[in-house]
């Protein structure tokens, strides 16, 4: 099996156009994690059902986060995607994340070419105030069950700041 991180780009992210593979498809409970390893999707992980995934839920191929995994995606689509999908991204933000007290960043985007949501969404205020709510709270609280308080959602970032998030990520990867 071909490794996503040799043959997909980050993309071009000055434009803000990113190379987005999907892990975890919106509603699913499954924590499926891309291993890098074996160039395999591995299941990591049942959640409970009341801490389903708010979006669908990917990276960006040849980054590393602070945590030392590719840089996660939040990938807002009408309908959930498939595991292993790759689709070209609009950035329209990023959520700075702490989980365990690591940096564990999301960039949050839309599909570059989806002219129903796509072209309606160009940064974080465009997006449903309620959807905002919603993705915060999950990520506040899907470790509250094993561990109380481990992840916190720090703030909001805009396009611009995705972009810097991103290109730092595409950097450690290259000096790793």
């Amino acid at each position: 099996m071909a490794d996503f991180n040799q043959i997909l780009t980050p993309g071009d992210v000055d434009a803000g156009i990113i190379n987005v593979v999907n892990e975890i498809p919106e509603g699913s409970c499954h924590k499926i994690e891309w291993n890098r390893k074996v160039a395999a999707f591995q299941l990591d992980r049942v959640e409970p059902a009341i801490f389903a995934k708010p979006t669908n839920y990917g990276f960006i191929p040849q980054t590393l986060d602070e945590d030392g995994d590719e840089l996660d995606v939040l990938l807002i689509t009408r309908q959930p995607l498939a595991t292993g999908v790759f689709l070209e991204a609009k950035v329209i933000g990023v959520m700075k994340f702490v989980d365990d007290g690591e940096v564990d960043d999301k960039i949050v985007c839309v599909p570059a070419d989806d002219r129903d949501t796509g072209n309606a969404y160009n940064t974080l205020s465009d997006l449903p105030a309620q959807l905002i709510k919603q993705i915060e709270f999950h990520f506040n609280n899907y470790k509250a069950l094993k561990k109380p308080g481990s992840t916190k959602v720090t703030h909001w970032g805009d396009v611009e700041e995705a972009k810097e998030v991103i290109r730092e990520s595409i950097k450690r990867w290259n000096e790793q």
